[in-house]
Formats: structure tokens, sequence, C-alpha cells
């Protein structure tokens, strides 16, 4: 019994080893959006797809002497963004991607770049709650490591230019 409970519970840790469930599909095309609307030249996009009394956590490894948590909310970011400059991006692999009725996760490691150079990379948690327009993300916690460590991390790789 506990050899079976354990196979149940690793099937369902790795969701997208199989065909994406239709619920699955919805939400990494929320994620999609998300990143599109980082990237995007309209600072006001992505106040469309985040849920603006959510959370972010910041895991900030880049200096390994000194790490920090930081905590910003939505709402502040959002507003802080509207002056953000132009020439971000960010890639990611959707590792894993867990929905239950309307609360969904999405797991996986990132690559963050900045007029075209690579800024930092880690690991994303993406934490979505559907509404009645669709899907948006409510809270991020992501680490954050220097590029050295992005290979080891299996960070995508920037998009060519």
């Amino acid at each position: 019994m506990k050899a079976l409970l354990a196979i149940t519970l690793v099937l369902a840790a790795a969701p997208l080893a199989a065909e994406p469930t239709s619920e699955q599909v919805e939400v990494i095309a929320a994620a999609d959006a998300f990143f599109a609307a980082l990237r995007s030249d309209d600072k006001t996009a992505l106040a469309r797809v985040m849920e603006p009394d959510g959370v972010i956590y910041v895991h900030n490894r880049t200096d390994s002497a000194a790490p920090e948590v930081i905590v910003v909310p939505v709402a502040k970011h959002l507003a802080k963004w509207l002056t953000s400059p132009t020439g971000v991006d960010e890639v990611m692999e959707y590792s894993t991607v867990l929905v239950t009725g309307d609360m969904a996760q999405v797991w996986g490691p990132y690559r963050f770049i900045l007029d075209g150079e690579t800024s930092h990379c880690g690991i994303n948690s993406l934490g979505f709650v559907k509404r009645a327009e669709g899907w948006k993300v409510a809270n991020t916690s992501f680490t954050m490591v220097p590029p050295a460590q992005c290979d080891a991390l299996g960070a995508p790789e920037a998009p060519a230019q």
C-alpha cells in the first residue's frame, strides 16, 4: 500500500509528463500571457494579468554571503513597473503545472534578460487564481542567482536576438 501511494504521489508531482489537461492548457496560456506582459513595451499590460492584492517573494541569492528574502505587494510592484525600463525579457520552463478548481501552480527554472544580457536566473513558483475573466497571477515566489548558475539550474536559454 505504501508503495502504491508513493507511485501515485510521484505521478501527481509530474503532471506534464503526459498530455496536459484542458485546465493545465488554460493555466499555461495565462503564464504565457504573464511573460508576454513582462516583455511588452505597454507598461500597463502586467496589471491585466496579475491580482493587485497578491504578494511577490524574492529569494535573492545573488550574494551567497548575504541572501535575503524581499516581500513586495503586487500593487506596489505594478506602480513601480509603470516607470521601469523596456528591454526586459524572461523565459521559463514550465516543469510542473498543478490545477485544482480555481487554484493553480506553475513551477520551473527561468532566465531573466535585460537589454539582451542575462541578469539572473532561478526557480519561479507562480500561483494563479481563476477569476471570471480567466486565470491571473496572484502570488509569486522566485529565487535569484547569478548568471554563472543558470546552466546548473536548467534555466532556458535566452531567445536569439
